[in-house]
């Protein structure tokens, strides 16, 4: 089983490719929703970060179970 710390760094590096990714391929789309973003309530950001950050941490839990 791999460390808790090259786990991080593996989601770490899938998290960038992902958002690197989304930026280059729809630059447009991506500046729309900062913009969208910039005019939520703080609070509704915050609630759908933790959301966000739950449904992460449940995924790299089920898959260190599975190796």
């Amino acid at each position: 089983m791999p460390s808790w710390a090259t786990v991080l760094i593996i989601a770490l590096g899938g998290a960038m490719l992902l958002e690197g990714a989304v930026y280059a391929l729809f630059p447009g789309g991506m500046k729309r929703a900062m913009r969208e973003i910039m005019d939520m309530p703080d609070r509704q950001l915050r609630s759908g970060g933790l959301i966000v950050a739950a449904i992460g941490l449940a995924i790299i839990v089920v898959l260190l179970q599975k190796i």
